[in-house]
């Protein structure tokens, strides 16, 4: 996986959500890198990483392992975004003596409904060939049915070729790795896995990921959970209120310092 890390100190490892990369929590890893060593990754299947063919959590969770082995780090604190979220929460709940507290950012340890069909036809009817102005690529996305802050952001996988564009992501197969992506595999039962550690839930006021029925999977799954809601943003809570998400998190992981 490609990544970079900067400070010194206790090792957190940030993880950006579906269609993202590593400079989506970059804002959190200047605030961290103060105390912490901080290593932001692209999760495969996005930005500079390597394409999968088959992309699920124990599977991803399993390369965040491999990284830390990687960087030799014997435990790290996790925070995640929405899908990142969910590969913290898996690599705790799978390799729980390597991780020191977890942070989930705007995201629960269930299945969810499909939500981005628009998304995924709008990326895929863009035409990358013959087209070299970004402005197109934003109108058309807009077009699409998709507002003008997540075009933006979705654009910002978009690289420049000799004759047009291509994407940095694995399009393809995100697309087909969407059903694991809102799935989850630790659904309960004598087999399912628990983190006893300290986690995070953070969730946006006005965002619909993370509600009042999501409450028992999260304290079964993760018994020692706190919970933080920030008023005023949606699902993007780390960019719509950077300072203040900023700070929950890293007093949060200051607290369980070793």
């Amino acid at each position: 996986m490609n990544f970079v890390t900067s400070g010194q100190g206790e090792a957190v490892l940030l993880i950006h959500g579906l269609f993202g990369n590593l400079d989506n929590l970059k804002g959190l890893g200047q605030v961290l890198e103060a105390n912490h060593q901080v290593i932001r990754v692209d999760v495969p299947n996005h930005g500079l990483s390597e394409h999968w063919a088959l992309m699920d959590y124990p599977s991803l969770a399993k390369a965040m392992v491999n990284l830390l082995d990687q960087c030799q780090i014997e435990r790290a604190h996790i925070v995640g975004h929405s899908m990142g979220g969910k590969i913290a929460m898996a690599t705790a709940l799978a390799y729980p003596e390597r991780i020191l507290s977890v942070v989930a950012a705007d995201i629960a340890p269930v299945a969810y409904e499909p939500r981005h069909d628009i998304v995924f036809a709008a990326l895929e009817s863009l035409p990358l060939e013959g087209h070299t102005d970004r402005r197109f690529a934003l109108t058309h996305l807009t077009h699409s049915g998709i507002d003008e802050a997540t075009a933006q952001f979705l654009l910002k996988n978009l690289q420049r070729t000799e004759t047009g564009f291509r994407w940095k992501m694995n399009l393809s197969g995100l697309k087909a790795c969407y059903p694991n992506i809102i799935g989850w595999h630790n659904q309960g039962g004598e087999s399912s896995q628990v983190y006893q550690g300290p986690s995070l839930f953070i969730r946006g006021g006005e965002s619909n990921y993370v509600t009042g029925e999501h409450r028992n999977a999260i304290m079964t799954q993760f018994p020692s959970a706190q919970a933080k809601t920030l008023e005023g943003c949606g699902h993007w809570l780390h960019a719509q209120k950077p300072a203040i998400f900023n700070r929950i998190v890293s007093e949060f992981i200051d607290k369980q310092a070793m």
